[in-house]
């Protein structure tokens, strides 16, 4: 057993106020996100879909390289966030920007055993006061939660039972997020942590 062990996810209480950047996509119902191993920065187009097919943030892709840009839009076109490296930087460092070029979120990954990365934010979505997500665990080995002042806000399996027969690819992974947490952000902050992963290949 490895220092973060398998998990099944437990129902997530909601946030009130909100938790995010989007305050559209602080949804009420928990929703589960569906990802794919080894898609986001192929190149290719994507998307992140929630459990019943519904395109939740949708990138026109390219490899993401130094310097380059990744384009996330929601599902009618709208631009929601631009994605960058950070040059220069001794944790691996993404910035999150608007459609104006303004920093709306940072990720680092930080040295140390297993897997920790941090992603910091404004909570617009509720008074604009500035949050920490917390991402611990194996996240394509298992499990992995992602917290707020260790608050669970969104839970990663690699088999929800529900969800057997639905997809059945063994690279499909599961996020539940709780209600009333930006679907969007958590979208990005495991798109975030695949760069990352993949990196290291």
């Amino acid at each position: 057993m490895g220092l973060f062990s398998d998990s099944t996810p437990a129902p997530l209480q909601p946030f009130n106020p909100p938790v995010g950047v989007h305050p559209h996509y602080c949804v009420q119902p928990p929703t589960t996100l569906v990802l794919k191993e080894s898609g986001f920065f192929s190149g290719d187009d994507f998307s992140i879909k929630d459990s019943n097919g519904v395109d939740v943030v949708v990138c026109k892709g390219r490899a993401f390289t130094i310097g380059d840009r990744k384009e996330f839009h929601d599902s009618t076109g709208r631009p929601l966030f631009s994605l960058r490296n950070k040059t220069f930087s001794m944790h691996h460092t993404m910035i999150g920007e608007d459609a104006t070029g303004k920093e709306i979120f940072t990720t680092k990954k930080h040295f140390g055993v297993g897997t920790k990365m941090t992603l910091t934010f404004n909570n617009t979505a509720h008074d604009g006061q500035p949050m920490e997500l917390e991402l611990r665990g194996d996240f394509w080995g298992g499990s992995a939660d992602i917290a707020i002042n260790g608050r669970p806000a969104a839970q990663i399996s690699r088999d929800l039972m529900n969800m057997r027969e639905i997809f059945r690819d063994k690279q499909t992974y599961f996020v539940t997020v709780a209600p009333g947490v930006d679907l969007a952000l958590i979208a990005a902050f495991c798109v975030c942590f695949d760069e990352v992963k993949n990196e290291k290949k």
